[in-house]
């Protein structure tokens, strides 16, 4: 793993730090984006450069915009020798979730279709450009992280569920046809994971109740169970022959 470089999606808090850290802690190269809060970003690229002794920059990156990928790896290719891993982490919230995290009755098309854009189609575009530069490496590992809210019933997480159950099928397809460039594509799905995303539910402290009650392990999910499982499957000696795959991370609540 050393030496290599990972691209991920919205790393400056909660599950993708976790993997950020994960991979820079392995002598892994990172290339990182953020949103809007780019002191944050610079402070984990200054922390990390003096903990890991890693080279790790980081750029701005709009998910409900996802074209603005190809601009965003053209700058990765000018600051970084090479490319292997890519995970699409970026969440959205907020107003740009109106109408979309919601019961049905109240679901609204642009909340749907904003959450659609963040999940599956800058998975799509960000794994198009990833893989062009893999390809010239031969392989790498692209992961999408989803949830186990396509699998379990979740109050108002209907158009989270139904974009997470898109993205995993999309995750299978470009496997099937990735694999003849060395690329390998998973998905990692959790459960609820305790997260600021997840504190800003409105009944985050019913969710978190309920899921230490459900699992068998009597403790809700971190970050770092999140980031172990990505670090896996990007280490090819380890994960070699698993793609197409959803990996879920969800401490056995699913089975409950």
């Amino acid at each position: 793993m050393r030496g290599k470089t990972l691209v991920i999606s919205g790393a400056t808090r909660g599950i993708g730090k976790a993997i950020l850290y994960r991979f820079a802690k392995g002598g892994v190269n990172i290339a990182f984006t953020y949103n809007k809060n780019e002191e944050e970003a610079n402070n984990i690229k200054r922390d990390v450069e003096v903990k890991y002794n890693v080279k790790i920059r980081c750029y701005p990156l709009n998910v409900l915009e996802p074209e603005q990928y190809k601009e965003l790896f053209a700058q990765i290719d000018n600051d970084f020798e090479r490319i292997d891993f890519f995970i699409s982490n970026a969440i959205i919230y907020g107003k740009s979730v109106v109408g979309g995290f919601a019961p049905f009755m109240r679901l609204k098309p642009k909340g749907l279709n904003n959450i659609y854009t963040a999940t599956v189609l800058a998975f799509v575009v960000g794994a198009q450009e990833a893989a062009k530069r893999m390809k010239e490496v031969g392989g790498g590992s692209i992961i999408s992280l989803s949830s186990t809210g396509n699998l379990v019933y979740m109050p108002n997480y209907a158009g989270h569920g139904n974009s997470k159950n898109a993205v995993e099928t999309m995750v299978k397809y470009a496997a099937a046809e990735l694999g003849e460039w060395g690329i390998r594509v998973n998905a990692v799905s959790g459960g609820p994971i305790d997260t600021d995303a997840l504190k800003a539910f409105p009944d985050y402290a019913e969710i978190r109740a309920k899921v230490e009650e459900q699992s068998p392990l009597n403790r809700m999910g971190s970050p770092s169970d999140i980031a172990g499982a990505c670090y896996f499957l990007c280490n090819s000696e380890e994960s070699a022959w698993l793609t197409g795959q959803t990996i879920v991370i969800d401490g056995g609540t699913s089975f409950k």
